[in-house]
Protein backbone atom coordinates (compact mmCIF):
# COMPACT_ATOMS: atom_id res chain seq x y z
CA UNK A 1 0.00 0.00 0.00
CA UNK A 2 1.35 3.26 -0.29
CA UNK A 3 0.13 6.28 2.02
CA UNK A 4 0.87 10.06 2.50
CA UNK A 5 2.54 9.89 6.17
CA UNK A 6 1.06 13.27 6.52
CA UNK A 7 -2.61 12.43 6.55
CA UNK A 8 -4.72 11.79 9.31
CA UNK A 9 -6.11 8.17 8.51
CA UNK A 10 -3.30 6.50 7.06
CA UNK A 11 -2.34 4.85 9.92
CA UNK A 12 -5.85 3.24 10.31
CA UNK A 13 -5.89 2.47 6.42
CA UNK A 14 -2.60 0.54 6.78
CA UNK A 15 -3.52 -1.30 10.42
CA UNK A 16 -6.61 -2.03 8.04
CA UNK A 17 -4.51 -3.61 5.10
CA UNK A 18 -2.62 -5.47 7.48
CA UNK A 19 -5.04 -7.05 9.30
CA UNK A 20 -6.97 -8.24 6.08
CA UNK A 21 -3.13 -9.43 4.70
CA UNK A 22 -3.24 -11.59 7.59
CA UNK A 23 -6.41 -13.22 7.66
CA UNK A 24 -5.72 -13.67 3.33
CA UNK A 25 -2.58 -14.73 4.23
CA UNK A 26 -0.89 -12.15 2.01
CA UNK A 27 2.13 -10.40 3.12
CA UNK A 28 1.87 -6.46 3.15
CA UNK A 29 4.38 -3.31 2.75
CA UNK A 30 3.35 0.07 3.32
CA UNK A 31 5.56 2.86 1.03
CA UNK A 32 4.64 6.34 1.75
CA UNK A 33 4.65 9.56 -0.14
CA UNK A 34 4.19 13.13 0.57
CA UNK A 35 5.88 14.74 -2.22
CA UNK A 36 5.44 15.18 -5.91
CA UNK A 37 8.49 13.03 -7.16
CA UNK A 38 7.79 10.55 -4.01
CA UNK A 39 4.83 8.03 -6.36
CA UNK A 40 7.60 7.58 -8.99
CA UNK A 41 10.05 5.90 -6.08
CA UNK A 42 7.19 3.85 -5.33
CA UNK A 43 6.30 2.42 -7.93
CA UNK A 44 10.05 1.80 -9.11
CA UNK A 45 10.43 0.04 -5.30
CA UNK A 46 7.06 -2.39 -5.71
CA UNK A 47 8.30 -3.21 -9.49
CA UNK A 48 11.62 -4.45 -8.16
CA UNK A 49 9.95 -6.20 -5.30
CA UNK A 50 7.43 -7.57 -8.00
CA UNK A 51 4.68 -7.30 -5.64
CA UNK A 52 1.49 -8.44 -7.40
CA UNK A 53 -1.11 -5.72 -6.62
CA UNK A 54 -0.72 -1.92 -4.96
CA UNK A 55 -3.92 -0.37 -3.23
CA UNK A 56 -3.85 3.25 -3.01
CA UNK A 57 -4.75 5.52 0.50
CA UNK A 58 -7.59 7.51 0.27
CA UNK A 59 -5.72 10.96 0.94
CA UNK A 60 -6.28 13.62 -1.24
CA UNK A 61 -2.51 14.10 -2.37
CA UNK A 62 -3.29 10.64 -4.68
CA UNK A 63 -6.46 11.74 -6.24
CA UNK A 64 -4.70 15.20 -7.24
CA UNK A 65 -2.11 12.85 -8.75
CA UNK A 66 -4.29 10.13 -9.77
CA UNK A 67 -3.12 10.26 -13.91
CA UNK A 68 0.39 10.10 -13.02
CA UNK A 69 -0.44 6.87 -10.15
CA UNK A 70 -2.31 5.59 -12.59
CA UNK A 71 0.30 5.77 -15.58
CA UNK A 72 3.13 4.69 -13.18
CA UNK A 73 1.13 1.30 -12.43
CA UNK A 74 0.49 0.68 -15.92
CA UNK A 75 4.14 1.39 -16.67
CA UNK A 76 5.40 -1.07 -13.91
CA UNK A 77 2.54 -3.94 -15.32
CA UNK A 78 1.43 -3.95 -11.40
CA UNK A 79 -2.20 -4.06 -10.75
CA UNK A 80 -3.28 -0.81 -8.89
CA UNK A 81 -6.60 -0.78 -6.52
CA UNK A 82 -8.00 2.71 -5.97
CA UNK A 83 -10.04 4.17 -3.65
CA UNK A 84 -12.44 5.67 -5.82
CA UNK A 85 -13.87 5.46 -9.13
CA UNK A 86 -11.86 9.06 -10.24
CA UNK A 87 -8.69 6.35 -10.83
CA UNK A 88 -10.05 4.03 -13.35
CA UNK A 89 -11.74 6.89 -15.20
CA UNK A 90 -8.38 8.05 -16.23
CA UNK A 91 -6.66 4.82 -17.05
CA UNK A 92 -6.20 3.26 -13.68
CA UNK A 93 -6.90 -0.49 -13.37
CA UNK A 94 -9.85 -0.72 -11.02
CA UNK A 95 -11.65 0.85 -7.50
CA UNK A 96 -13.66 0.08 -5.23
CA UNK A 97 -15.04 3.33 -3.34
CA UNK A 98 -17.77 5.89 -3.02
CA UNK A 99 -17.94 8.51 -5.38
CA UNK A 100 -16.59 11.76 -4.54
CA UNK A 101 -19.18 13.92 -6.79
CA UNK A 102 -22.03 12.55 -4.32
CA UNK A 103 -19.62 12.68 -1.47
CA UNK A 104 -19.23 16.49 -2.76
CA UNK A 105 -23.33 17.18 -3.53
CA UNK A 106 -23.71 15.99 0.06
CA UNK A 107 -21.25 18.75 1.44
CA UNK A 108 -23.24 21.16 -0.62
CA UNK A 109 -27.21 20.06 0.96
CA UNK A 110 -25.19 20.30 4.14
CA UNK A 111 -24.07 23.65 3.58
CA UNK A 112 -27.22 24.96 2.45
CA UNK A 113 -29.18 23.67 5.57
CA UNK A 114 -26.41 25.38 7.46
CA UNK A 115 -26.97 28.57 5.51
CA UNK A 116 -30.10 28.71 6.16
CA UNK A 117 -29.75 28.62 9.92
CA UNK A 118 -29.18 24.73 10.96
CA UNK A 119 -26.98 24.27 13.66
CA UNK A 120 -24.05 21.72 12.41
CA UNK A 121 -24.76 19.80 15.67
CA UNK A 122 -28.20 19.29 14.44
CA UNK A 123 -27.11 17.47 11.19
CA UNK A 124 -26.97 13.67 11.41
CA UNK A 125 -23.15 12.21 10.57
CA UNK A 126 -23.60 10.54 6.82
CA UNK A 127 -21.45 8.08 5.58
CA UNK A 128 -21.50 6.35 2.05
CA UNK A 129 -24.21 3.39 1.63
CA UNK A 130 -23.35 2.70 -1.74
CA UNK A 131 -19.78 1.71 -2.85
CA UNK A 132 -18.61 1.13 -6.60
CA UNK A 133 -16.88 -1.36 -8.04
CA UNK A 134 -14.93 -0.11 -11.48
CA UNK A 135 -13.04 -1.57 -13.81
CA UNK A 136 -11.04 -0.76 -16.75
CA UNK A 137 -11.00 -3.18 -19.02
CA UNK A 138 -7.70 -0.89 -20.96
CA UNK A 139 -5.63 -1.00 -18.49
CA UNK A 140 -6.48 -4.79 -17.69
CA UNK A 141 -4.84 -5.49 -21.27
CA UNK A 142 -2.26 -3.08 -21.14
CA UNK A 143 -0.96 -4.90 -17.78
CA UNK A 144 -1.78 -8.27 -19.12
CA UNK A 145 -4.69 -9.38 -16.77
CA UNK A 146 -7.85 -11.10 -17.61
CA UNK A 147 -10.75 -9.77 -15.30
CA UNK A 148 -12.87 -12.86 -14.70
CA UNK A 149 -16.68 -12.56 -16.05
CA UNK A 150 -18.08 -12.98 -12.47
CA UNK A 151 -16.13 -10.06 -11.37
CA UNK A 152 -17.02 -7.89 -14.44
CA UNK A 153 -20.72 -9.11 -13.75
CA UNK A 154 -20.84 -7.48 -10.68
CA UNK A 155 -18.89 -4.04 -11.31
CA UNK A 156 -21.05 -0.78 -11.60
CA UNK A 157 -18.97 0.22 -14.48
CA UNK A 158 -16.68 -1.14 -16.68
CA UNK A 159 -14.78 1.10 -18.77
CA UNK A 160 -13.71 -0.29 -22.38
Amino acid sequence: MIVNPNFAGAETEMTEVEAAGRILGVRTRRLSASKASEPDAAFVTFAQGRVDAVMVGTDGFFIERRHQIAALANRYRVVGVYPFPEFPAVGGLMSYGPNLADGYRQAGVYTGRVLRGTKPADLPVIQPTKLDLVINLKAAKAIGLTIPPIMLSRADEVIE
